[in-house]
Order: C-alpha cells, then sequence, then structure tokens
C-alpha cells in the first residue's frame, strides 16, 4: 500500500518529514518506541518513567527557551499546543478582564492552526496584513488590539516565508495593554539556538523577551523525533493551571489531564526524550550546520537562475522562490516529473531544507535549471498544505 506514498528518504521531499539521515538517532528513537509502543499516558503514575521523561523534556525546552520548567507540557503537536495557548488566553482574558468574547489577533502568515483553535474555542479571529518585509508590523497591530483583544501572536519563524515576526516590539505593546503574547516556534523553535550559536543573526524571539507569555516549540520538526510530540510553554504556573482539566464529579474517581488529549501514546514521549538524549547541544548544533550550509547553497544556486528569485529575506532555513515572469506551477509540474515534491504556495514553491537535502542540493538545482527552460503550460494543481479526502 505504500508504493504510492511520498518517499522521503529519497531527499526529494521539502516537506512533511524531517530527514536527517542519522543512523544512530534513528536506531535509538525507533528502539524507544517499540519500548513504549503500548504504553498509556494518562495515568503518569502508572508509568513513572513516562512522568520522568516527560518533564525532563519540558524542563530541557525550558532551558533552551528561557522558560520556567514548571510551566509547561508536552503536547501531540504544533496545533495542540497552539489550541491550548489559545484557550488559556480565553480563559484568562474572561477570568482576569472580564472579556466574555475575547478576540484573537495574527498576522496572515500565521499558521492555520490558529484559524483551526479559533473555530473550535468560538473565538473571533482578527487577520492583520504584513508589511512588505513580510513580517507583522508592530503599528499595525497597534491599530488592531483593543479592550477585546485576549491573545497576540507572533512567528519565529512563520511557515510560508521564513522570516520573524519583530517579537521584541509585538511582545512590549502585547504587555503595555495587558493583553497575552503568544510566540509560535513550533517550526523553529528547536533550531534557532544552535542557528544563533552558529553566529547567525537571530532577533529575540523567545520566552527571555518581556511580554511573551507563551511558546510552542515542535521537538518533532527540527528536535528530530517522530510524530507526534511539542512542547508548550508558559510564562507562569499560573497560566500553565489554566489549561489544566480536572473533574471528579462521576464514580470512576478524579479525572485530570494537562492537555486536550486523554489516552496518550507513549512512544512519542519516549521517542522525543530519546532524541534529546542521543543528539545532545553538539549533536543539534552539527545538523544545524548540515542546515544552515545546505540552505545557503539552494539559495545561491535558486538566485542564480534567471528568472528566479527569494521571496523577502527568510530567517531561517524554509523560505519560498518565485519569478515575476515565470510560470512558478508549470516549473513545479516538470520538477513533479522528476520525482520532486516542492510544496506550492499562493506565490512560488516552498523550500524547507532538512539535513538529508545535503546529498540533493546539487541535483535539485540542476533540474530546476532544466525546468525553468523547458516549462510548458500549467496543468492547474493548486497550491495545498494540508487536505482531507
Amino acid at each position: 500500500m505504500r508504493g504510492d506514498d511520498l518517499d522521503w528518504r529519497g531527499g526529494k521531499a521539502f516537506s512533511l518529514v524531517y530527514n536527517h539521515r542519522h543512523q544512530e538517532l534513528e536506531t535509538a528513537v525507533h528502539g524507544a518506541a517499540e519500548l513504549f509502543l503500548h504504553e498509556n499516558a494518562l495515568n503518569p503514575f502508572a508509568f513513572p518513567s513516562l512522568l520522568r521523561m516527560e518533564q525532563e523534556i519540558v524542563a530541557m525546552a525550558a532551558d533552551l527557551f528561557h522558560g520556567d520548567a514548571r510551566a509547561g507540557a508536552l503536547t501531540s503537536g504544533g496545533t495542540e499546543s497552539i489550541f491550548l495557548a489559545v484557550q488559556v488566553a480565553r480563559d484568562q482574558a474572561r477570568a482576569e478582564r472580564g472579556i466574555a468574547e475575547p478576540t484573537l489577533v495574527t498576522a496572515i502568515t500565521a499558521h492555520p492552526a490558529f484559524a483551526k483553535a479559533a473555530k473550535y474555542l468560538d473565538v473571533e479571529h482578527v487577520l492583520l496584513p504584513v508589511g512588505a518585509d513580510l513580517r507583522l508590523d508592530p503599528a499595525t497591530l497597534a491599530e488592531a488590539v483593543d479592550e477585546r483583544t485576549g491573545l497576540v501572536v507572533a512567528s519565529s519563524p512563520c511557515y510560508p516565508y521564513g522570516v520573524i515576526d519583530p517579537i521584541t516590539d509585538i511582545a512590549a505593546l502585547a504587555a503595555e495593554r495587558a493583553v497575552l503574547c503568544h510566540v509560535d516556534a513550533c517550526l523553529g523553535g528547536w533550531l534557532l539556538p544552535f542557528w544563533e550559536r552558529l553566529g547567525e543573526p537571530v532577533p529575540p524571539w523567545d520566552l527571555s523577551v518581556e511580554g511573551v507569555t507563551s511558546l510552542s516549540a515542535d521537538v518533532h520538526k527540527y528536535g528530530y523525533t517522530f510524530k507526534g510530540a511539542s512542547v508548550l510553554l508558559h510564562r507562569s504556573r499560573d497560566l500553565w493551571e489554566r489549561q489544566v482539566f480536572m473533574y471528579d464529579a462521576w464514580p470512576g474517581g478524579l479525572y485530570a489531564s494537562a492537555t486536550s488529549a486523554g489516552t496518550r501514546p507513549a512512544a512519542p514521549i519516549a521517542g522525543a526524550w530519546t532524541a534529546i538524549q542521543t543528539l545532545g547541544a553538539d549533536g543539534y548544533l552539527e545538523l544545524a550546520r548540515t542546515v544552515r550550509d545546505t540552505t545557503r547553497r539552494f539559495q545561491e544556486g535558486i538566485a542564480a537562475i534567471d528568472g528566479l528569485a527569494i521571496t523577502g529575506e527568510p530567517d531561517l532555513s524554509v523560505f519560498e522562490f518565485g519569478s515575476d515572469t515565470l510560470s512558478m506551477d508549470a516549473i513545479a509540474d516538470v520538477m513533479d516529473d522528476k520525482g520532486w515534491k516542492l510544496d506550492r504556495q499562493q506565490g512560488g514553491l516552498h523550500i524547507m531544507v532538512s539535513p538529508g537535502h545535503a546529498l540533493v542540493v546539487e541535483e535539485f538545482l540542476g533540474d530546476l535549471a532544466f525546468a525553468v527552460a523547458n516549462h510548458g503550460e500549467s496543468r492547474g494543481i493548486a497550491a495545498s498544505y494540508g487536505g482531507v479526502a
């Protein structure tokens, strides 16, 4: 049945799976998954090893992102982390500020999970345009934040263009207006600390920034574990407690959970812990170096092809490239025929660099140059990030 599935191991896919080509790591996390395949993290006291691993993952994340290890939890992924951040902000606005129907304010580049959370939680979602630099403009945000605003969001970076919003300014504005501020670092969180250690320019982005009240970072992205594991950190224990659900009005006894899930698979917890322990800071740094160098080669090679340009000025290893004169959809069709799987966006084609792409970057650039020179009419395939059958 897998014959028609995405062949991410071949290095020709640029989303959904982070191909690290690290055999020791893969062996370790697969072994951890097998050990904990049947366990259930619903009751951590039945499996104290899972409780310990989850606490240690949160503590390691808090150390990386300058947070509080007592004010975080491991979730099933970025969508759940974002969902809980919106829920906490909604409940905080109601309890502390008396706002019955608080709003959520994001840029149009914020992840669709915020729109999803707004729908499920019945929160009004206010969408703002981005500036010429593709980042959320603090002046635009200042005009949009009002007495009903419960949460503002900054991306670090945003998925479409790989740029980091001006988090210091956004968080300062939020703090001045007594509004919570979430940093969505689901994509960049486990790469940015090591990007900075490589000497790359990284603006302030995490919980060390005054006014940032929560942060999400997916371990199953550049943390290089399998799906699904994300960390959600709050600035304070009080905020974290707003996401905790406790219920004892049934004969079965107390039911309590810190995330939206009840039954929780143990394998992602064990896999995330094992990935972090196996790589350590040195391992993450070397993988970040590979990603950094490969990203540079992709961008240099794309920019050298007549008619193509990188969109904006990406801060990380995620970016879009497009053209003012060429049909990017038609170019993507040719790349499809050559086995490449590029995400089609509304303004161009999207690349998210993993360590495994270091082995195929030259082949990619050669095929892209061929596609630019030899494409025909577009087949009309629409831009798509996810879908339903």
